[in-house]
């Protein structure tokens, strides 16, 4: 499967997107349909195997054992030519909040050779049923280097800086710092704040891509209040199967169907950018309150 899964990288296309004031790459990979469509509700989840329990995975596959509590595993769907799932070895539920820090020793320990990303159990996790992170090259998500323009200072607290970018076609808030406490307190308190500004009871929706480099910490965060667009769900000629997760709302989007790539614009995935995340007075009543 990863043999079949990287000769198809081979074969990729891809083509930037300019929407204005950012710009997107799509990626034409078939392979990754069976994520991109994957059936997340929860009496699907229920009903099937977890394909990440250590008991499911094919016989053949092996992988690297992280702190006793995580197995570092070749993704044999990959988007990139190294993309590595990370997955907890116990069944317990994808949740940011509850492994925040494992998150930050993960991108410590990889660093500088890759970014670490996690896909909220409602906005882009195929397995939300089971905790795991992804890992790729660094920088290979574009989000990576495009970051640093147009940044907005917004606080300093407990030592952890708190930026935003402007004009990005999506709600982003981007948290640096150089001690893994602090970060860890400072992510805690702006998911708490995202609780109480979204009036939820579960874990806010967000992507997270992390990165640790010359000391410092960075966590890019993305709020979403929706997992999929509403052109996912057409019928006939006028569906375009783009799920967006960490790495689609990081600027690679993927679209495994080749009548996406070569129809999709930029007016479709700006619409498709501001219809999945948190509007921006949304993201500035979090921001004025964290």
């Amino acid at each position: 499967m990863l043999a079949d899964g990287l000769a198809a990288l081979r074969h990729i296309r891809t083509k930037e997107l300019d929407c204005g004031t950012f710009a997107v790459r799509l990626q034409f990979n078939p392979q990754r349909i069976v994520s991109t469509t994957a059936i997340v509700d929860a009496a699907s989840i229920k009903a099937r195997r977890c394909f990440l329990c250590l008991e499911n995975l094919p016989s053949e596959q092996v992988g690297i054992v992280y702190r006793e509590k995580f197995l570092l595993l070749c993704n044999p769907m990959p988007v990139f030519k190294e993309h590595f799932t990370i997955s907890y070895v116990e069944h317990i539920p994808q949740s940011i909040e509850e492994q925040i820090l494992s998150l930050l020793f993960l991108t410590k320990d990889l660093s500088p050779a890759y970014s670490v990303f996690y896909n909220g159990p409602a906005c882009g996790a195929s397995a939300p049923d089971h905790m795991h992170f992804q890992a790729a090259p660094t920088g290979s998500i574009p989000v990576e280097s495009e970051i640093g323009d147009r940044l907005r200072f917004v606080k300093i607290s407990g030592g952890v800086t708190c930026f935003t970018r402007e004009q990005y076609g999506r709600s982003v808030i981007v948290l640096e710092g150089n001690s893994e406490q602090q970060m860890e307190m400072a992510f805690l308190r702006l998911s708490s704040t995202m609780r109480k500004i979204l009036q939820t009871n579960e874990e806010p929706m967000m992507n997270v891509i992390g990165s640790f480099s010359n000391g410092t910490w960075r966590l890019i965060i993305f709020p979403r209040r929706k997992h999929r667009p509403e052109v996912y769900f057409k019928i006939g000629e006028e569906r375009v199967v783009i799920s967006p997760a960490a790495v689609d709302i990081g600027g690679l989007v993927v679209t495994p169907m080749e009548k996406d790539f070569r129809t999709v614009d930029a007016a479709m995935i700006t619409s498709i950018y501001a219809e999945v995340s948190i509007q921006h007075e949304t993201l500035i009543s979090i921001l004025e309150a964290v």
